[in-house]
């Protein structure tokens, strides 16, 4: 991951590479002084693009998270139900798969100010529409979002993580299983 260009050194450009050097060596890792060194450049010549390396690790986050929505977004285009469930269950199993560190950037802690102008705002929005499927209003809808955020990290992280490749069935039947438990649970959703 060297930089063709010095001087076409962008805080666009940089991001990508340190999205590409977060799913290489994993998002924790990743420093402005980490990209510096991979791209061949001065530590200096990126400081007059990115503030510090929790500014790049933001940009980082912000990125993976327009990239899952624009994903999304595509997924869940015209389908609703247990169809529109498993597209954005997918959406986020198959991104975290082909890109785990900047999926773990997506989890990123950002400041209320960044959070508000990210794509996780249209993360929300399309789980909400989702949901209306489900004819789920508030603030049960809430309740269902963090509970299909909680299931779909859950599951992602801890078979990432190795956690289920000791025991069949494989995590594939599992995952479907979970989908169709999430969507049973999701048209029969308990009163308050």
């Amino acid at each position: 991951m060297v930089m063709a260009a010095r001087a076409g050194l962008t805080a666009e450009r940089l991001t990508r590479a340190g999205a590409e050097l977060a799913d290489e060596v994993g998002f924790d890792r990743v420093t402005v002084s980490e990209l510096a060194r991979r791209s061949d450049v001065k530590v200096a010549s990126l400081y007059s693009h990115l503030r510090n390396s929790e500014d790049l690790r933001t940009r980082i986050a912000l990125l993976a998270l327009e990239e899952m929505a624009d994903r999304a977004a595509d997924a869940l285009a015209g389908r609703a139900g247990k169809d529109a469930l498993t597209a954005l269950a997918d959406v986020y199993r198959d991104y975290a798969r082909e890109h785990p560190g900047r999926y773990a950037a997506a989890q990123y802690r950002l400041s209320p100010e960044a959070a508000a102008n990210s794509a996780g705002v249209r993360h929300a929005r399309m789980t909400r529409a989702l949901l209306r499927g489900y004819d789920l209003a508030e603030p049960e809808q809430t309740h269902a979002v963090r509970l299909l955020g909680s299931v779909f990290h859950g599951y992602v992280s801890i078979e990432m993580g190795g956690g289920f490749s000791h025991s069949a069935p494989d995590t594939q039947e599992t995952w479907t299983r979970v989908l169709d438990a999430l969507d049973a649970l999701l048209r029969n959703w308990p009163a308050p």
